[in-house]
């Protein structure tokens, strides 16, 4: 059988880059049943109050909602089970360090497939305030507004 080649996206979490200030990100592998697999290529999942933690040296993923598999029988998942993620060691230490400090947390940006295999986008975050995010939002539109004042010159000429 010929191996899946690309990135195929299965869910996305929008939200996550409004409520919080993304300092860097890592992607790492997912161990997941055979039901949860076929669930997620079906395109159906939620990252909308996932988190990662640490515990023990290793990394878990919760609260991520993958739906049960309709064709599924008695040996179906449970749709918010914690999930291990497989990351290297150098990179568990220093998530380990990061989350110790106050402010910080792990959130999942983006749920795919890459070449057959299931990843997670994790970044390691900080909370915005409410501030903040108007302030992002004022940023966003006043950029907006200085483009198309530009292309409104370029169309005068």
């Amino acid at each position: 059988m010929a191996r899946e080649r690309g990135r195929t996206l299965v869910a996305q979490n929008r939200k996550a880059r409004h409520d919080y200030h993304i300092d860097d990100t890592f992607e790492a592998g997912i161990v997941l049943t055979g039901t949860e697999v076929k669930a997620l290529r079906a395109g159906k999942a939620s990252l909308v109050d996932g988190f990662a933690d640490v515990r023990d040296g290793e990394v878990w993923l919760r609260n991520v909602h993958i739906p049960e598999y309709d064709l599924g029988t008695w040996n179906n998942h449970a749709p918010r089970r914690s999930r291990k993620l497989l990351l290297r060691k150098e990179e568990i230490k220093r998530l380990i360090g990061k989350t110790k400090e106050t402010g910080f947390t792990l959130v999942p940006l983006s749920l795919y497939f890459k070449d057959g295999y299931a990843k997670v986008e994790l970044a390691l975050a900080r909370g915005k305030k409410s501030y903040d995010k108007r302030h992002t939002i004022a940023e966003r539109e006043a950029k907006r507004e200085a483009e198309r004042a530009m292309a409104r010159a370029r169309r005068r000429g």
